[in-house]
């Protein structure tokens, strides 16, 4: 299949490459650095399928150009979809399929590596010792396994969270409609998500982003946690209302705040913007705070996770070639 993929970096070129060449080469991929919007689609024309990420604009009217120019098929390399208009696409009859699990434990991990670096003041003492301060003011920290954990979303991500945090002897509480009855083997005790945010010194998000979970962490829910909190998010960033956040920053409700994601960051992430001004003016007021810690939505990037989504995306393009179905294709029945 002819393929345009969307919002490429060389990593991407890289794995998906290796991907196509294990089938045989079977799939004709075109490359484009651009993210796909109404102004990029024509890109696309001719296309059987395009291969889009998570900052791609996937909206009715793209989608109605896209069909129009022949494409069939969206392949996401992602395993977040709301970015996606789903009934638009169906109405159209184009495919949409995604990669819904390709490495749980990179992204867990690294929602480790931010709890304990946030804890520890890791990235400020880095900056100190480089500039030749070596003292230890201000960087005070507390045993972890002594502290209580809420995990507000315990599938494959979460679940991994929880066999981390468990190793460091931390209590666990977990909020999920469908709770996993080997975490609580594990115990892991689920309670109502008001209870967790109350009982929780670490809150830790690993839910979807859906109608439901949108600001699910707002002003009412954060006067709920312990004052001095800390608060991370590597699920996706429309789930905390950033302004509230900034708010309870500013009150000292929350103590520590981790983000791998931002619910604006469109316009920011996955791009070097060392050389421009930054025009997001709430996002510049979060990076004022010392005890914000911030990462690009790194959290998928492993070399194994890589790997997996890009021989995951390949296996849809071929699988739907194939069949006229995708492997992992999704429809509405996902939005109820």
């Amino acid at each position: 299949m002819d393929v345009a993929v969307f919002s490429t970096r060389s990593y991407d070129r890289e794995f998906l490459d290796q991907a196509n060449a294990a089938v045989g080469g079977s799939h004709a991929l075109r490359y484009f650095d651009a993210s796909l919007s109404e102004q990029t689609v024509a890109l696309a024309a001719g296309s059987d399928a395009i291969c889009a990420f998570v900052n791609d604009r996937l909206d009715r009217s793209v989608l109605a150009a896209l069909r129009g120019q022949g494409t069939k098929l969206v392949a996401l390399r992602s395993a977040g979809f709301n970015h996606v208009d789903l009934e638009a696409a169906e109405a159209l009859e184009i495919a949409v399929a995604r990669v819904p699990a390709y490495s749980p434990e990179a992204i867990a991990e690294h929602t480790v590596a931010l709890i304990l670096s946030l804890n520890r003041k890791l990235h400020r003492a880095y900056v100190r010792v480089r500039e030749g301060n070596f003292a230890l003011d201000g960087l005070l920290g507390f045993n972890l396994g002594m502290r209580t954990v809420g995990i507000v979303g315990t599938g494959r991500i979460g679940a991994v969270v929880a066999h981390i945090l468990r190793g460091f002897g931390c209590a666990l509480l977990a909020f999920d409609p469908s709770p996993d009855e080997e975490l609580r083997q594990l115990g892991v005790s689920y309670v109502p998500f008001p209870e967790l945010m109350q009982q929780s010194d670490i809150i830790t998000i690993h839910c979807p982003l859906t109608p439901q979970t949108h600001h699910l962490i707002d002003e009412n829910s954060l006067q709920l946690i312990r004052k001095g909190a800390m608060l991370i998010n590597t699920s996706r960033g429309a789930v905390v209302d950033t302004q509230a956040v900034i708010a309870a920053l500013k009150s000292g409700v929350i103590g520590a705040l981790g983000l791998d994601v931002y619910e604006e960051e469109g316009d920011l992430f996955f791009r070097d913007l060392s050389e421009s001004m930054l025009q997001d003016d709430v996002f510049a007021r979060l990076l004022t705070f010392p005890n914000v810690l911030i990462t690009g939505h790194q959290g998928f990037f492993t070399r194994e996770a890589l790997t997996a989504i890009a021989e995951t995306t390949i296996r849809n393009i071929s699988s739907f070639e194939e069949s006229g179905r995708a492997t992992h294709q999704i429809g509405t029945e996902l939005l109820a």
